[in-house]
């Protein structure tokens, strides 16, 4: 009956996905801080002609970067 139904999630920025959700968020983060970082170093890299080491270094970045947000967003359970 329409009283026994639970509301849908409202969607706000303290909803924390679980399950398979959650491990598709920490890959996304970690993927996508490798990406962007990754290809910021990379233009750094084409700007200063150094010869890849500013993309390895962005890529390390990103991944650091991708293992805070996991933690700050996910490591803690409400």
């Amino acid at each position: 009956m329409a009283g026994d139904q639970k509301p849908p999630s409202t969607g706000g920025s303290d909803d924390v996905p679980s399950g398979a959700g959650q491990g598709w968020t920490a890959l996304s983060y970690l993927i996508g801080g490798m990406l962007v970082w990754g290809f910021i170093g990379w233009l750094v890299d084409q700007w200063l002609d150094s010869g890849g080491i500013a993309t390895g270094i962005g890529v390390v970045l990103g991944m650091a970067g991708g293992i805070i947000l996991v933690v700050r967003r996910l490591g803690t359970p409400t």
